[in-house]
């Protein structure tokens, strides 16, 4: 019995924790980020040195404000110019090319939102005949695949419990199956390693 309440106590508190520990290192890694500059700050003006939430407010803020005029200087000319530079210099540096390139990629192709590009979840048969795995179209260009050109599609297959690592299968359209439900209740259902199921599925008898 005691066993049994302190499993329910765990797996019930434990999305709670696991959310707080995120929130945390987040503050952490802002706060590293803008200490030594708030720091100089106070040390310039006379001031106390602020204490540990005073440094993750600001650091916040101050995280707000730097995204709100990234986001003000690549509208105009010159914001693009130097956001093309910065391109170009990260593209030419050996080791950084690689993963920089990669990530503007996934980040412009999201920001875009094309068609297929992780919205429809699909059904596919792997890794043998008679499996059934959730996928994401991620793209319907991979002619330049094949030598007959057929009309294949790129899907991505996310692993349990961390989806972002996976891979990625190039198949015909016609072995694809589409189910209804959307990609957040596919990752949650990845996640939870086939535990919670999606949805309006859990009101089937």
């Amino acid at each position: 019995m005691i066993r049994k309440r302190l499993l329910a106590g765990l797996f019930s508190l434990l999305p709670l924790g696991i959310t707080i520990w995120i929130l945390k290192t987040i503050f952490n890694i802002l706060i590293g980020i803008f200490k030594e500059p708030l720091f100089w700050a106070a040390r310039l003006f006379n001031v106390p040195e602020p204490n540990y939430w005073q440094q993750a407010v600001f650091s916040l803020l101050a995280m707000c404000c730097l995204l709100f005029i990234a986001g003000a200087l690549v509208q105009n000319y010159i914001g693009r110019r130097l956001l093309s530079w910065l391109d170009m210099l990260m593209l030419n540096i050996p080791g950084v090319k690689g993963i920089y390139g990669t990530i503007k990629q996934v980040m412009g192709t999201i920001q875009s939102g094309k068609s297929g590009s992780f919205k429809e979840v699909v059904l596919v048969h792997w890794p043998t005949p008679d499996s059934r795995i959730l996928g994401f179209i991620t793209s319907r260009g991979c002619a330049w695949a094949t030598d007959d050109a057929s009309e294949r599609v790129a899907v991505y297959i996310p692993t349990s419990p961390n989806p972002t690592s996976g891979l990625v299968v190039m198949l015909d359209e016609s072995v694809i199956q589409p189910i209804n439900i959307t990609p957040e209740q596919a990752l949650t259902w990845v996640v939870s390693g086939g535990s919670v199921i999606p949805g309006d599925f859990n009101e089937k008898p």
